[in-house]
C-alpha cells in the first residue's frame, strides 16, 4: 500500500530521529555514515557506522556530514537521508510516497543552509519540507504552552550548537545561538588528556568520561574512571586513571560559553515577559541537559527555576513532528 505520510525529521549534528504522529519516534541513529573512498559507495549509516570510527582501514572513512547543526557534506548528507527515510519506510511497514517532511534548523543558520537541508531533504524523496527552527521545536516536544502570549526559555544543548531562545505566540522573540555543546566538550576533555597526561583518546572515550563522571561547576565528591589510550611519548598503548574533577576543568570554559549565552538572551528579554521567566524558569532540553548538575548549577547561577524536559535526548524531534498540526499557524507566527 503506497500512501502519503507526514513525518518529523530532527536533523542533529550527534543523532537524527524520526518521528510520525501515529507511532511516536520510529528511528533514533548516530549522525554517522561509513564510505568507501574508492567507489564513494556508503557502507554503512547510522550505529553501525559509529561503531566503525577510528577503527577502519584507510580506504573506509566513518564521517559525520552534518557540523555545528548545518550540513557540512551536501552529497553524505543526502544519501544519509535517502537511507533513513528507507529505513522509516520500513519501520512503518509501508512505502511511503513522497511524505511531508517537516525539518529543523538551527536558529542560527543561514538562508544558505536552510537551502541546503530543504534540498537535501527533497531530492531524498520528500513531497513538502517545511523548516521549524530548533528552539521552537524542543519547546513543543517539551510541552510548553508555546502559542500562548508567555514566555518559555528554552535551553537545547545539542551535539554541534547550543540554542538559548525566549518564545512567545508561537514565534521566537530573542535567541542566542552558539556554536558549543556535546562535541566540544567531547572535544575539551581530548584535548584535557592530551596536555595533562601526553595520552591520545579518541571520542568515543571523551564521550564516555562526558556521560559517566562529567560534573557542571558544582561541588561534588570525586570520581575516578580508568581510561585508555596511546601514549604520546612511547606510542604504546597505557591505561590511567582520571576524576570527575579534572573533567569539570576540562569542560570549564565551554560551560561558561553556554552560561554566557543563557545570561545574554534573558537579558534581551522584553521586560513584559521577564516576569514570567521568574515564575516559569528555564527549561533544559538536548542530549548536553543530561550532564550531571547542569540544572542545580544554572539555576543558582540564573537565580531563577531550572527544569529538565521530559524526554530531553527526543524533545526536537517529537516537537518537529507534533508541529505538523500546528504548522501553519507557526509560519504565520515566523512570518
Amino acid at each position: 500500500m503506497l500512501t502519503t505520510t507526514e513525518i518529523g525529521i530532527d536533523l542533529g549534528t550527534a543523532n537524527i530521529l524520526v518521528y510520525t504522529k501515529n507511532k511516536g519516534i520510529i528511528l533514533n541513529e548516530p549522525s554517522v555514515v561509513a564510505i568507501d573512498t574508492t567507489t564513494n559507495k556508503v557502507l554503512a549509516v547510522g550505529t553501525d557506522a559509529k561503531n566503525m570510527i577510528g577503527k577502519t582501514p584507510g580506504k573506509i572513512v566513518a564521517i559525520r556530514p552534518l557540523k555545528d547543526g548545518v550540513i557540512a557534506d551536501y552529497d553524505v548528507t543526502t544519501d544519509m537521508l535517502r537511507h533513513i527515510m528507507k529505513i522509516a519506510s520500513r519501520k512503518l511497514g509501508m512505502s511511503i510516497r513522497k511524505p511531508t517532511v517537516v525539518v529543523c534548523t538551527p536558529s542560527g543558520a543561514t538562508s544558505v543552509e536552510r537551502r541546503a537541508i530543504q534540498d537535501a531533504i527533497r531530492s531524498s524523496g520528500a513531497k513538502q519540507v517545511h523548516l521549524i527552527e530548533e528552539p521552537v521545536a524542543a519547546a513543543i516536544g517539551a510541552d510548553l504552552p508555546v502559542e500562548e502570549p508567555i514566555a518559555n526559555v528554552i535551553v537545547d544543548i545539542g551535539g554541534g550548537t547550543t540554542e538559548v531562545a525566549i518564545i512567545s505566540y508561537g514565534g521566537v522573540v530573542t535567541c542566542h545561538s552558539i556554536r558549543i555543546a556535546g562535541d566540544q566538550l567531547d572535544e575539551d576533555i581530548v584535548q584535557y588528556v592530551r596536555k595533562n597526561y601526553n595520552l591520545l583518546i579518541g571520542e568515543r572515550t571523551a564521550e564516555q568520561l562526558k556521560t559517566e563522571i562529567g560534573y557542571a561547576l558544582i561541588h561534588h565528591e570525586s570520581i575516578e574512571k580508568e581510561i585508555r589510550g596511546r601514549d604520546l611519548v612511547t606510542g604504546l598503548p597505557k591505561t590511567i586513571s582520571v576524576s570527575s574533577l579534572e573533567m569539570q576543568d576540562a569542560m570549564k570554559e565551554s560551560l561558561l560559553h553556554i552560561l554566557e549565552a543563557i545570561r545574554a538572551t534573558l537579558e534581551d528579554c522584553p521586560p513584559e515577559l521577564s516576569g514570567d521567566i521568574v515564575d516559569r524558569g528555564v527549561i533544559l532540553t538536548g542530549g548536553g541537559a543530561l550532564l550531571k548538575g547542569l540544572q542545580e548549577w544554572v539555576s543558582e547561577e540564573m537565580d531563577v527555576p531550572v527544569h529538565i524536559a521530559p524526554n530531553p535526548l527526543e524533545s526536537v524531534a517529537i516537537g518537529t513532528g507534533r508541529s505538523l498540526t500546528v504548522i501553519n499557524k507557526l509560519l504565520k507566527a515566523a512570518k
